[in-house]
């Protein structure tokens, strides 16, 4: 672990070097990669020379134990418990900070909320879930938008598409994707009888062009008129566009602008975040085929959580996570669970670094 932060520190010291570097600041392009490398680096190689600094305060303690001043021997002996939990606490963040880090952290998200099995009750709390994401963003400080929504037969949202974009999105949102299933008693039960009802939601990090290249000959496009929530011109242009990708038989739809070209950028945007996802999940399934039997592998088909209206409990199934207060959860008060998601798979891909080849497991 030393020679591979001992590698890294050399590499922020030749980013650092690449600020100052006349060709390199003539370049905008190329001052924001580094730039961006950097600071990506930094907090790791403040951690790993605050570690250097505090194993070595350890070892002039230790050699100051074997001195012959009885005073400086006394205070060495009284600072080492310390200097020693320091150290093991160092340790573990450096190999937490060591874990890869997910290239699509710090990237936008197109979010994709759909009712599933209980009908109506599904449908409305589809609408509940949306809105939930939409306060959690205000929260956040990131800008939200309705792409695209579709009503639900008594209320609520049968389907709903929107963008949240801002500060590190995706490295939040991406502990969202998977089925989540409400028990409550609905406002149509006459009897008192609890419903379980279930949705999906579906995160995807934005990609851009450069991720992913769409050829206009595996696109069709179809035109028609805004017909809800989302549409600023609703029935009255056909500025509403729908995406028909031939190769894989992908539609999507954008209705959020009254301009039919602003429509299908975003339209396009959509397409590439879903053919991203793919090609991201062909690469993970090639380069992990025990992923599938991992708990928490983000497939959409696994139930993530249960909100329990009449128990007024929420139940993280990835983590074994209860909380309680649903209204304050329903209210965008969200930061708490993902940051224990964070923490628990965080942990686990720890776990994986040190049982990997050449480690004992521990």
């Amino acid at each position: 672990m030393i020679d591979k932060l001992e590698e890294v520190e050399q590499r922020f010291e030749r980013l650092n070097a690449d600020l100052s570097n006349p060709t390199i600041v003539g370049d905008a392009a190329k001052l924001q990669k580094v730039a961006k490398e950097r600071a990506s680096l930094e907090k790791l190689v403040e951690t790993f020379r605050t570690y250097k600094k505090v194993q070595g305060d350890l070892k002039q303690n230790e050699e100051i134990l074997n001195g012959s001043d009885a005073d400086l021997r006394e205070l060495a002996r009284e600072e080492l418990p310390g200097l020693k939990t320091q150290v093991a606490e160092l340790e573990v963040q450096l190999k937490l900070l060591l874990i890869p880090k997910d290239p699509n952290d710090e990237k936008d998200v197109i979010v994709e909320i759909r009712s599933g099995a209980g009908g109506d009750e599904a449908s409305l709390f589809a609408e509940e879930v949306m809105q939930m994401y939409v306060r959690y963003a205000a929260k956040k400080g990131w800008k939200a938008d309705i792409v695209d929504m579709s009503a639900g037969n008594a209320g609520g949202v049968k389907d709903a598409t929107l963008t949240f974009s801002g500060n590190a999105v995706f490295s939040s949102m991406k502990y969202e994707s998977g089925v989540h299933r409400v028990q409550r008693v609905p406002a149509t039960e006459t009897q008192g009888r609890i419903h379980t009802s279930t949705i999906t939601v579906a995160v995807m990090p934005e990609a851009e062009d450069v991720d992913i290249k769409l050829n206009p000959a595996d696109i069709e496009m179809q035109v028609m008129r805004s017909t809800g929530a989302g549409g600023q011109s609703v029935n009255t242009t056909d500025s509403a566009v729908r995406l028909i990708h031939k190769p894989t038989g992908i539609v999507v739809k954008c209705q959020q602008e009254k301009s039919q070209g602003k429509n299908r950028a975003m339209a396009e945007k959509m397409l590439r975040a879903k053919l991203y996802e793919i090609e991201q999940e062909r690469i993970r399934n090639e380069r992990d085929s025990m992923r599938k039997g991992q708990v928490g592998t983000g497939d959409r088909s696994e139930k993530i959580r249960t909100y329990n209206f009449p128990q007024d409990r929420l139940t993280d199934h990835r983590i074994g996570l209860t909380r309680h207060n649903l209204p304050a959860i329903m209210s965008g008060d969200l930061e708490d669970l993902i940051t224990a998601c964070r923490t628990y798979f965080q942990a686990e891909a720890l776990k994986q670094q040190n049982s990997g080849p050449g480690n004992k497991a521990s």
